[in-house]
């Protein structure tokens, strides 16, 4: 399911930055697939809460992973909406703050490895470390923000416009998930929150 996610996120970054139609639609069929990843592995957990008594750390385990595969199902759903505007994007010239766009979706993107490595490894350390790289997300989302709300020259369309502040929303709350599912490793590894 995180393979498959982080594909997601590489095939948003295609769709919106190289104007990769393929890419766009591709996310359609990835969604699905985490989307039936995340119900299957719901089930899991939930057959392993009625099954003989848990320790209480593996009932810790069970309860963060079930929350964890809700965020990297929303963090799916968010690359497939980002291809979505790609496409309503695509009869656009390419906007100004394109380069910085792209900035910030590289960081949600190595936002979203990273918590994955944290996953593999059960590696508090990385997880925890995740939230300084949303800082960053977050700085990016307020100064592009003004940039498209207050541009130095009228845009030609208002939708160009609201599709790109779409976009800036949809990869704050990726780096948001990504920072949940740092912070969901880190109490499974410590038992701390």
């Amino acid at each position: 399911m995180g393979a498959l996610v982080e594909n997601s996120c590489l095939l948003a970054r295609s769709a919106l930055c190289d104007r990769d139609l393929e890419a766009a639609q591709q996310l359609q069929v990835h969604d699905k697939h985490v989307d039936q990843f995340y119900r299957q592995i719901e089930v899991d957990c939930t057959e392993l809460l009625m099954s003989p008594p848990q320790a209480a750390q593996d009932l810790r385990h069970i309860s963060a992973f079930m929350q964890l595969i809700r965020d990297l199902e929303r963090i799916g759903d968010y690359a497939k909406d980002i291809g979505e505007v790609a496409i309503k994007l695509f009869p656009y010239p390419v906007h100004p703050c394109s380069d910085q766009i792209q900035v910030m979706l590289d960081r949600c993107r190595s936002m979203v490895a990273l918590s994955l490595m944290a996953l593999a490894d059960l590696n508090a350390d990385v997880g925890l470390d995740i939230k300084a790289k949303d800082d960053a997300v977050d700085d990016d989302y307020d100064r592009l923000y003004e940039l498209l709300v207050h541009p130095e020259h009228p845009p030609a369309s208002l939708e160009e416009t609201v599709l790109l502040i779409l976009v800036i929303r949809y990869l704050e709350r990726v780096a948001d998930h990504a920072t949940n599912i740092g912070r969901r490793i880190a109490y499974v590894v410590t038992g701390e929150r």
